[in-house]
């Protein structure tokens, strides 16, 4: 496979950006042109693809040049605007995704995203969180493993890390490694049968094995 990264500093990004965004001044400036070329329908209708830039037409009527990144607690953005020539590096040591940053920097009419709720975590007795012990199917091949170890409970989704899940009160749960909650579901008789996984926008009912 072919590299997936580069190390380095945000010195060198911002070099790599200005580089980009005034081609004309570059020694290889025809091919970095090039690259900025859209060659692919992206995601969105406003999005179209490079050879490893993203062209977002903006609300403005701009036409933003842009990449993100991330990996293991880090994320990173650098972009431009291809006609006013501004660029941006964005670095940050956290899991969520900093593109609204970068994106709003470059064009004010693109909005921040909206910061997330700030949750209190509760103490549950382990009687109560070993209740919820178990492994719960969203999906024929996506399912979530709930442990505990000690007062703390756990939850590991198929094919990603276990994260520590914080108690906001004796049903509903919240991670602090990524934006999303869960919502524990009993029956007439107390029985936890499934739970709810609260994410981007979704609500993913899981039922209890």
């Amino acid at each position: 496979a072919g590299a997936g990264a580069l190390r380095s500093t945000v010195n060198d990004m911002l070099r790599f950006v200005r580089a980009n965004a005034d081609p004309t001044s570059q020694p290889l400036g025809r091919t970095l042109s090039m690259t900025h070329a859209g060659r692919r329908p992206g995601p969105a209708p406003t999005v179209t693809i490079g050879l490893a830039w993203h062209r977002l037409a903006a609300p403005s009527g701009r036409t933003l040049v842009w990449h993100n990144g991330g990996t293991g607690g880090y994320r990173s953005f650098a972009g431009f605007d291809e006609a006013s020539r501004l660029g941006v590096v964005v670095i940050a040591n956290s899991a969520v995704s900093v593109d609204d940053i970068g994106l709003h920097l470059l064009d004010a009419s693109i909005p921040l995203a909206p910061i997330p709720k700030q949750r209190v975590a509760i103490s549950l007795s382990p009687d109560v969180l070993q209740r919820y012990v178990g492994t719960y199917d969203l999906a024929p091949t996506f399912s979530i493993v709930i442990t505990r170890v000690g007062d703390a409970l756990f939850a590991q989704a198929t094919g990603q890390p276990r994260f520590p899940l914080f108690a906001e009160s004796e049903v509903d749960f919240f991670l602090r490694a990524v934006d999303a909650q869960v919502t524990f579901t009993k029956d007439a008789s107390g029985a936890v049968t499934g739970l709810v996984l609260h994410q981007g926008g979704q609500n993913l009912p899981g039922r209890r094995r």
